[in-house]
This record gives C-alpha cells, structure tokens and sequence, in this order.
C-alpha cells in the first residue's frame, strides 16, 4: 500500500494537552503547512504562540513553528482534517460544537463514555455528524513523539483505504510511522481498555508485588481486553496488535503512564479522589473501569481485572483485599482464558 507525501494541507488538533501538542508537532513535522491547536483556554493558546511552548501540559518542547494555537472553534471548523484529542467523557459536549460538514475527524481519545457505554466512533458519529471517522491510537507516550522519538501506531479508516490514502501522508514521518487498519472497533477497544489495565498493573507496583505479577497481569488482562473486543465485534489481529497488546505493555510499564501513575497511588494507600486531586490530565481508565465492567456483566465476559479496578476505584476495599480475591479465584486451565 503506497502513499504521497503531505501536499501542504492546514490541519487542525482538538485539544491542547499533552498528547494533543504532542500529534500537533508530529503533524508539523510531516510537512503540514500549518497545524492549529485548539486550546479551551484562551490564554494558554496566547501563551503557546507567543512562547512556542505548552507550559502546562508539555514543557520543555519546543514546538515547531508550522503550528499556530487558538481558542476559537469556529475557526478549526473550517479545515478539512481534524483531530479530535479531548478527554473522552468531554468528546460529544466539544464536536457537538462543530457544524455538520464533510470533513475527517480522526479519534485520538482512548476510553468509553461513561453515560451511555459507547465508544468514541459511535459518540462522534451523531455529535459530527456527515464527518468521515477514523481512529488513531497505539503505544505512544507524548514527550516521546514531541520529541521526535521513533513510534509507531495504528490509523484505524472507517473509510477503508481511500481514507487512508488522504490521512497517511498527513501525519507520517520517519519517527511517527501509521499502520492501516480497517478494524475502528478492535482499535478503540483496545485503548480503552489498556487503561484499565494499567490501573491494575500500578497497584501491582505499589504494593511490591514485582515483576512476575505484572507480567501475569499484563497477559491475562490482555485476555480480557481479546474477551470484550471479539464479543463487540473487533478482530483478534488489530487487538494483537498496535493498538492493542502494543500499547497495552507500553501502559502497563512505565510511571510516564497517567493510568499506571494513578494505580501506584492506589496500591501505596492512596483513595482514588487522594490520587487523582490536582492533577492537570486525565487518566482515562478512571471513568472507563466502572462502565466497561457494567457492559462486561451486562454481556456475561469474565473480567475479573477490570471488577477489581473498579472496586479500588470505588473504594469498595483495600488494595491488598481486592489482590487476595483475584488470588484465590478457581483455578483452571488457561486455554479458557477467551472463552
């Protein structure tokens, strides 16, 4: 599959935080004219452009001069390729802002709305509508891809290769390589759920429990994300994948992660509003846990990690009450693990 080159397009990034600066300056890189960030505050988009740093949710990056901030959404209406990269609970209340047009509108929030259990393809297609969806998500960290560091990702085209063959060239460069799917489903499961698990994964480290229980989490947890995505219809390759087993080990590994960060808290003692108290991001897996393991019950999967996540995050019981009964669940054969 072959693509062109950037052919000098403005192109537009929703959303000001870390990861949203972040695909901001991997757009400039890429050739791209001119990249507008949204900000939602006024004076962080003066402060961006005036400095040529996010000093909020990125310092230390110095950002490409291609890219140029704004708080009017008016204005990012008007261009043809846009990146939609606010917090998932926040996507509807902000595209819903957009008028309806023609346009692609690439998904960058990784998560489940928590008021109604759908995802973030089914929530952009009635907030923007006649916009042309598609999802970007993979194992990226921000200051990483700020940075220029080599990443890959999946771009996940509800439009199939026609999509692909205008986005591709938008966004690639020798560091921020996409790989095509097809599958908007299994690329969005995955990174809803990858959060939740490193939750899980941070709790593991702040209660020393080392490394063998990390990776036993990070395997069987990746049987529950395969147990959910297969059951909604995504495709076992795209969650062995990129945006799936990919980002998943990247999450679950690192304090870089907001998810993983928030799960150490947990397991040092922390309460979820303790840990979560002042923080500028957003870790998703907070609001997705407590509704993916709704739809998980609601559908008969067996999630147990994601039932525990939520119980810490409710307060429900203490971090090592919540270890011991996942510990002391039946044992049996691990080829069950997808059924």
């Amino acid at each position: 599959m072959t693509t062109t080159k950037a052919s000098g397009l403005a192109v537009g990034v929703i959303g000001a935080g870390a990861w949203g600066t972040a695909l901001a300056q991997a757009l400039a890189r890429a050739g791209n004219q001119e990249v507008k960030l949204w900000a939602r505050e006024a004076d962080l988009a003066a402060r961006i452009n005036e400095t040529r740093v996010n000093d909020t949710y990125l310092p230390g990056a110095e950002l490409d001069p291609a890219i140029r901030a704004t708080s009017d959404l008016a204005e990012m209406a008007q261009l043809p390729v846009l990146l939609a990269v606010v917090p998932a609970q926040f996507l509807a209340s902000v595209i819903g802002q957009l008028p309806a047009a023609e346009r692609d509108l690439v998904l960058c929030a990784k998560g489940i709305e928590a008021s109604s259990g759908r995802l973030m393809a089914e929530v952009a297609a009635e907030a923007a509508p006649g916009s042309r969806l598609a999802v970007l998500s993979g194992p990226t960290f921000a200051h990483e891809v700020a940075a220029g560091l080599p990443t890959a990702i999946t771009l996940a085209c509800s439009g199939g290769e026609a999509q692909w063959q205008r986005l591709a060239p938008l966004i690639a460069s020798p560091a921020f390589r996409p790989y095509y799917s097809d599958d908007v489903i299994g690329a969005e499961i995955g990174g809803a759920i990858k959060n939740v698990l490193a939750i899980a994964c941070g709790v593991a480290e702040g209660l020393g429990l080392g490394q063998n229980a990390r990776a036993a989490l990070i395997a069987r947890g990746y049987a529950e994300m395969q147990r959910f995505g297969l059951a909604r219809g995504g495709r076992a390759e795209t969650l062995a994948g990129l945006c799936g087993l990919g980002d998943l080990v990247l999450t679950c590994s690192s304090t870089s992660s907001r998810n993983f960060s928030l799960g150490l808290a947990l397991g040092q003692g922390k309460s979820a509003a303790e840990a979560l108290a002042g923080k500028s991001s957003v870790a998703e897996g907070a609001a997705t846990a407590p509704i993916l393991d709704d739809l998980a019950r609601r559908e008969g999967l067996d999630m147990p990690i994601v039932a525990a996540v939520r119980r810490l995050l409710e307060g429900a019981a203490p971090a090592g009450e919540v270890v011991a009964d996942i510990l002391s669940r039946p044992l049996r054969s691990e080829q069950e693990r997808l059924g």
